[in-house]
């Protein structure tokens, strides 16, 4: 039997030491990002700088960036990148039109990118103004001609059904209650959800939060973590609120309404 070597790729390992950094971005930056065509020449496209601040005193060094060109509307444009200190090693793969593999190489840094500054209320707002859109329903009603209800009888040999001179009629065994699966939202849409309710209601409790939006409680931990802060103690012990930073967005936002 001859082996089929049509399907196998060489891994170019050209560029596999090559230091690379991993960042998490917004979804509208994201989108933004994806719609850029990247130059004829080059290949590729200038999409934002990244500046480095650093504190001779403290020996601290933040990472901040800025957007680059005039086609993002009004998206914030600045943003603070908070670095990772401990993650899993990791590297970063391409795949080319014909199916060769490569090694872009491997992650030295890793980001989570977040407004900055007085962008934060610009990014609240443009949070509210999407969940606005999203809580539109396009849901339509369809009238069934055929009155006769033909479509709602059970019909002949169809499960579950117990004949009628049946002597015994066997309860069926209780069916074990299993967690209901809950599909996820995109992120972003999910943020704007979040700041919402947390307008209504400073303080939320993981429980109601899970109800109220009907996400799955792993994910939305991970929401929490970035937006909120826990009570551990206190008149709040157990509830999630608002932080500082993105409660201050909230009201500014409320305020110049």
């Amino acid at each position: 039997m001859e082996d089929d070597r049509s399907n196998i790729h060489e891994l170019d390992l050209e560029k596999s030491d090559r230091p690379v950094w991993l960042m998490k971005s917004p979804v509208v930056v994201a989108k933004a990002w994806g719609k850029q065509a990247p130059s004829s020449s080059s290949g590729f496209n200038s999409l934002a700088k990244v500046v480095e601040s650093v504190d001779p005193l403290q020996a601290e060094t933040e990472f901040f960036m800025e957007m680059v060109g005039a086609e993002y509307g009004n998206m914030p444009k600045s943003y603070a990148l908070n670095m990772f200190k401990d993650f899993v090693p990791m590297g970063i793969f391409s795949e080319a039109n014909l199916g060769d593999p490569a090694s872009e190489g491997k992650v030295e840094h890793k980001f989570d990118m977040k407004p900055h500054g007085e962008d934060i209320e610009e990014y609240a707002k443009l949070c509210r103004e999407r969940t606005s859109k999203s809580m539109v329903k396009s849901r339509q009603i369809q009238v069934i001609d055929n009155d006769r209800g033909v479509h709602m009888r059970p019909m002949p040999g169809m499960l579950g059904l117990v004949s009628s001179n049946s002597k015994e009629k066997k309860k069926p065994p209780p069916v074990k209650q299993t967690e209901v699966k809950r599909t996820r939202r995109d992120r972003g849409e999910l943020e704007a959800i979040m700041f919402k309710l947390f307008e209504g209601q400073p303080n939320w409790t993981l429980k109601q939060l899970v109800q109220e939006t009907d996400q799955p409680a792993q994910f939305l931990k991970e929401i929490l973590n970035e937006l909120c802060v826990y009570n551990k103690r206190g008149s709040n012990q157990g509830t999630y609120e608002l932080k500082p930073e993105y409660k201050k967005a909230g009201e500014n936002d409320t305020g110049g309404e």
